[in-house]
Order: C-alpha cells, then sequence, then structure tokens
C-alpha cells in the first residue's frame, strides 16, 4: 500500500507543475480544469484556510486580493475524520438551503490552485472541487471553487489548534461578528 503511494506522489507533483499534465489527470479523474495556468480564480476559504498561516505560509498561497463572502444554501459542519482518527474533526460544508457560511476569498492564479488542489488532496478520496457561487459584503456576486467531502452522518468536534485557527482567521480578515460568535461556541475536542 505504501508503495502505491510514493507511486503517486511524484506523478501528482509533476502535474501541479504542468498545466497540460494537470488537464489529462483531472479528466482521468472525472474533473474539469477549467481556464489557463494564468486566469484568476476565486477560491471560497472557510476552514483553517481563513487563516493566513496555514493558506499564506504552509500552503505557499500568495493571493492578488481576498474579501470576506458568504455563500448561502450550505452549512458549516465538523464531520470529517481527522488525525488521528476519531480525535478531531476538520471543517466541511454541506447542503442545507437555510444555512450560509462565511469564509474568505481568495483571488489565485491557475497554477496556484493546482498547488492547493495538490495539498488538499484533489484529486484524490476526500476532497472534490465544486464552484458555486458566494457573495461579497457588498452585495457583488462572484463564482468561485471551495472542497466539500462526503462526510459522516454525525458531527465530531474541531481540535482546539484547528477552531482556533477558524477563529483567528475569521477575525483577522474581518467576517461579521455573528459568524465569530458563532465560531466561537464550537466546542473543541480535548
Amino acid at each position: 500500500m505504501k508503495i502505491a503511494w510514493r507511486m503517486k506522489f511524484p506523478w501528482r507533483k509533476l502535474t501541479a507543475k504542468s498545466w497540460i499534465l494537470s488537464r489529462w489527470y483531472y479528466r482521468r479523474h472525472n474533473l474539469e480544469l477549467l481556464g489557463y495556468a494564468s486566469d484568476h480564480f476565486w477560491y471560497f476559504a472557510y476552514g483553517s484556510n481563513m487563516h493566513d498561516s496555514a493558506f499564506c505560509e504552509r500552503r505557499g498561497m500568495r493571493p492578488s486580493e481576498w474579501r470576506p463572502g458568504r455563500v448561502k444554501g450550505y452549512r458549516l459542519r465538523f464531520n470529517l475524520d481527522g488525525r488521528p482518527k476519531g480525535k478531531a474533526a476538520p471543517a466541511n460544508i454541506c447542503l442545507d438551503m437555510t444555512a450560509e457560511v462565511w469564509g474568505v476569498l481568495y483571488k489565485i492564479t491557475g497554477y496556484e490552485m493546482l498547488r492547493l488542489n495538490l495539498s488538499e488532496g484533489v484529486p484524490g478520496k476526500r476532497y472534490r472541487p465544486i464552484w458555486l457561487t458566494a457573495e461579497t459584503e457588498s452585495g457583488e456576486t462572484l463564482t468561485a471553487f471551495t472542497y466539500v467531502a462526503d462526510g459522516n452522518e454525525t458531527d465530531g468536534r474541531p481540535s482546539l489548534r484547528y477552531i482556533t485557527l477558524l477563529r483567528d482567521g475569521a477575525r483577522a480578515h474581518a467576517l461579521p461578528d455573528a459568524w465569530t460568535r458563532f465560531l466561537d461556541r464550537v466546542e473543541a475536542c480535548e
């Protein structure tokens, strides 16, 4: 099993450096890669990527701009298995026509999108990218991509470190007070 993973990993890294190879690789996994490497795309971050230490430092992203934004028709959940399994639950979004999720909209290039996908395991078995309509605080609508996963039926609790990244990222990017209060009420696991 580990040998198969090692064989795939260099292939995934190589495709993240080539737009043409990536198109083929994504198509092979039933995903479509839109546009060109130099095009700009909006990415909607609702989890730890809202925090600069996760998005800019750890993932090496350099967005040309960012804005607070929300996506209607989705609900924030903590229904994924974290590491170690059963000890922490990362964020996910699920359809819920009565809810909305606040996050940070980042404008990144196609090459950055490939690197971000690679860091999130896309294409892969966990997250998959989706395109949705996001709205800024001023009411402007943008088409953005984000990641969703098939989660568990019941929600778990995020680690204290993880939920702190969400809380601090929300405050640093001036998300609405109601959203930061919601994040403050999320109980962390011990």
